[in-house]
């Protein structure tokens, strides 16, 4: 099997630790990915059905959440250096299952990606009419985020080390711009201008607009180097993107009476409006399509049993989403896409499940983690998580109280763990793993 190329990123391999980073610059990727238009748009959607104290709670409550499990599923990715797709091999899935995840991390995050640079494409022509039409700006924004992230990590962080600071400062402009005509203590005050949300329900949006960035976590955890760098970046930037950017939104909701945030920031403040949307896009489109070449280059490797390149699979899967973006096909996928979303909590329940409680594979996994190596074997196909992870995910789709999302997830773990004590966890089949090299990769990325 040919060596993995250092440029792929530790595709199909262990991250080399020489390779690993500092947690601030880690945390300011999270932060970035965090504090994107979509949780401005968060803030909003509370800030108008929600008084300034209950939306205060609500993130406080699902920021908790989604710290806990970023931790939790963060350290695994962090321990062991590999991403979501390789990870879930020996982590309950079996190689067969692993695919499996593979193919909806890549399916769901590249359709996500075409409909954000859908959505950025659509407020350039607003505020730039004339200029080129939609479609255009579709293959633009799209192919823009492809050339960033065929550069892999280190191009991405040097993305977040511009957008981030630019975002923030841009943020806080059209706070100030849009409540200059405002009492502050007034808005903190005043009742909700719209249609009133439980603080459980605002739990439940804060905690369900983000929960599969937690469950794929370790795609980038796994670039820290300690399980305390993965707590601190996790608090830093998930605290900070939710607290800063959400309860700006809110604000800035109660401000002009309605959710639409995009409306309120380029009315308000013009050309600055258009680079919030498009900066704050940036950092969570270029996970999307990070995470889905991932995702599909380790379907590919089992399926097909085939290595693909991480630069070339980014650079095909970047022109798929933004040519199906610019046709307008995707806008047509959205319930198609928020009901494939369901099965990834199930996904970091058995993660979690095996890896702390069961430890069927732990052992394997143990014993070749300080030589950098993946495991000689992995379980072909395990079915009884096959089972659970399909029980799990229909239960997320059909349970409409509480937070669905994480309803499932405490499913798929707690029958993974009673399937563990019942003795019914075990694989059908051994394969042996194709080994690459990461050890030297890193030695010479």
């Amino acid at each position: 099997m040919a060596r993995i190329a250092p440029a792929d990123d530790f595709s199909l391999t262990r991250v080399a630790p020489a390779k690993q980073r500092p947690w601030f610059g880690i945390a300011v990727q999270r932060f970035g990915q965090v504090s994107a238009l979509s949780q401005f748009l968060v803030g909003a959607t509370l800030g108008y059905a929600m008084t300034f104290g209950e939306a205060v709670l609500a993130f406080l409550f699902g920021s908790i959440i989604l710290e806990v499990l970023m931790c939790i599923v963060g350290i695994i990715g962090q321990k062991e250096g590999l991403n979501t797709a390789l990870l879930a091999r020996w982590t309950g899935f079996g190689e067969i299952g692993a695919s499996l995840v593979g193919l909806a991390i890549g399916v769901s995050l590249i359709g996500w990606f075409g409909i954000q640079s859908a959505i950025s494409a659509q407020s350039l022509d607003t505020l730039m009419p004339g200029v080129m039409p939609t479609w255009l700006w579709c293959l633009a924004f799209g192919l823009a985020v492809t050339a960033i992230v065929a550069f892999g990590f280190g191009g991405m962080q040097r993305l977040a080390n511009i957008t981030v600071p630019l975002f923030l400062v841009l943020v806080g402009w059209s706070v100030v711009s849009a409540l200059s005509d405002h009492s502050l203590a007034e808005l903190m005050t005043s009742p909700a201008p719209g249609p009133s949300l439980s603080v459980w329900q605002g739990t439940a949006i804060v905690a369900g607009a983000l929960i599969v960035g937690a469950i794929i976590t370790a795609d980038m955890t796994r670039f820290n180097r300690s399980a305390a760098d993965v707590v601190k970046q996790t608090v830093v930037g998930v605290s900070l993107g939710e607290f800063v950017i959400g309860l700006a939104g809110v604000l800035l909701a109660h401000a002009a009476g309605t959710g639409d945030i995009i409306a309120i920031v380029t009315s308000s403040i013009g050309f600055v409006g258009l680079i919030i949307v498009v900066t704050g896009t940036l950092k969570i489109n270029d996970w999307n399509l990070y995470s889905s070449s991932l995702g599909l280059i380790n379907f590919i490797s089992t399926a097909m049993n085939k290595n693909l390149h991480r630069v070339g699979t980014t650079v095909v899967l970047g022109v798929i989403g933004s040519v199906l973006a610019a046709a307008g096909i995707l806008s047509r996928f959205t319930d198609f896409l928020g009901l494939l979303a369901v099965a990834f909590p199930p996904i970091a329940g058995v993660m979690v499940a095996e890896y702390f409680v069961v430890k069927r594979w732990r052992p394997e996994l143990d014993a070749t983690r300080a030589s950098g190596v993946l495991p000689k074997t992995a379980p072909r196909i395990v079915p009884a998580t096959i089972v659970i992870w399909v029980i799990a995910s229909v239960a997320g789709y059909l349970i409409t109280w509480g937070i669905p999302s994480l309803i499932s997830l405490f499913i798929a773990m707690a029958l993974y763990i009673l399937a563990g004590k019942l003795g019914w966890v075990h694989g059908v089949g051994i394969t042996t793993t194709h080994q690459a090299d990461s050890a030297a990769a890193g030695a010479h990325a």
